[in-house]
């Protein structure tokens, strides 16, 4: 990787973070606190949230009939899901020890804080929760399957792809084979730094 690139990315990872304060900044005016995992909310803030709160006779009117009917097929995924999230606890509990790849903290990815908003009626809540465990379990999963790429095969595709994940721009060139082992024995010394 090029000294340009390489400070292009530094760049980059600076205007995220200022772009992440300026929006922590931003949120300032919502007043809760975080203790022991739980959300709680001032008193009266929570009284305006509970005032926006639908009822659920009003909610469930309001819904497609093809909505609530395919309801089903949705929460089905949490099957698939739920043996996903095994078989992930079990690949990284081996794969993770034999290759010494960077252990992921599965609770920095499946985060369930929705349900202490007061202007969520229960299904709502029900939903927020389905798909906190759902996307949070397939950013997990990527973070996993990352790092596994990063340790057995960290070249970049010929083709662009939508979605890159925090190891990709580390990857080596694709066609680029000059010095191959020795750049992917590098990569992975520093992955087993950072575990």
């Amino acid at each position: 990787m090029s000294d340009k690139i390489r400070e292009m990315m530094e760049e980059i990872e600076e205007m995220k973070q200022k772009l992440r304060e300026e929006i922590e900044e931003q949120e300032k005016h919502i007043n809760y606190e975080i203790k022991n995992g739980y959300v709680i909310f001032e008193k009266e803030v929570l009284a305006r949230q509970k005032e926006n709160m639908e009822n659920l006779w009003e909610w469930f009117s309001e819904i497609p009939l093809s909505q609530l009917l395919s309801s089903p097929v949705v929460y089905a995924m949490a099957i698939p899901a739920i043996l996903l999230d095994i078989m992930l606890f079990i690949y990284q509990n081996v794969v993770s020890r034999v290759f010494k790849i960077d252990f992921v903290k599965r609770s920095d990815y499946i985060v369930f804080d929705r349900q202490y908003l007061g202007y969520l009626n229960v299904v709502e809540k029900f939903n927020c929760m389905f798909c906190s465990y759902f996307n949070g379990l397939m950013y997990y999963a990527s973070a996993i399957a990352s790092r596994t790429e990063l340790y057995f095969c960290p070249i970049k595709h010929a083709k662009k792809i939508a979605y890159d994940h925090e190891y990709f721009d580390a990857y080596l060139t694709y066609g680029y084979g000059d010095e191959y082992q020795k750049k992917l024995k590098e990569l992975r010394e520093k992955l087993k730094k950072s575990a």
